[in-house]
């Protein structure tokens, strides 16, 4: 049987260390996703509720109420009617929120979510989770 000579043809594939190392990051990315996805879909039901809150009521008040009682039906915890902008205009009108969410990763390090969302039509496109 005759040898064939494997130089420049070395082994391929992953290294124990490299597999380990590839683990551990994405073990961090699926930890970092569990704690911020849940303020963003909340953050969604905020935003879903100013704008159904806008379009139930006549008056500030109408409106606060209404939103608070959607705040009760889809567990929202960051913001009140309190929290909310509510401004005049010639259609109706506008109602707004910012607030800032806090999540502690570990130990001293913690990770700072600011949001915002308005009904304000030139605006829609700016509002950031």
């Amino acid at each position: 049987m005759k040898l064939r000579n494997c130089s420049g043809n070395g082994q391929r594939g992953l290294s124990m260390v490299g597999f380990l190392f590839g683990i551990i990051i994405v073990a961090l990315l699926a930890v970092l996703g569990m704690k911020v996805v849940p303020t963003v879909v909340e953050y969604m039901a905020i935003k879903k509720a100013i704008v159904n809150a806008k379009n139930a009521g006549t008056t500030v008040k109408d409106i606060q109420v209404s939103f608070d009682r959607q705040r009760e039906t889809n567990y929202v915890e960051s913001v009140s009617s309190k929290d909310l902008e509510i401004t005049k205009t010639g259609d109706g009108f506008e109602v707004s929120v910012a607030y800032e969410k806090k999540i502690g990763l570990f130990g001293p390090a913690s990770l700072l979510l600011e949001y915002q969302a308005t009904t304000a039509s030139g605006m829609a496109n700016k509002s950031k989770p």
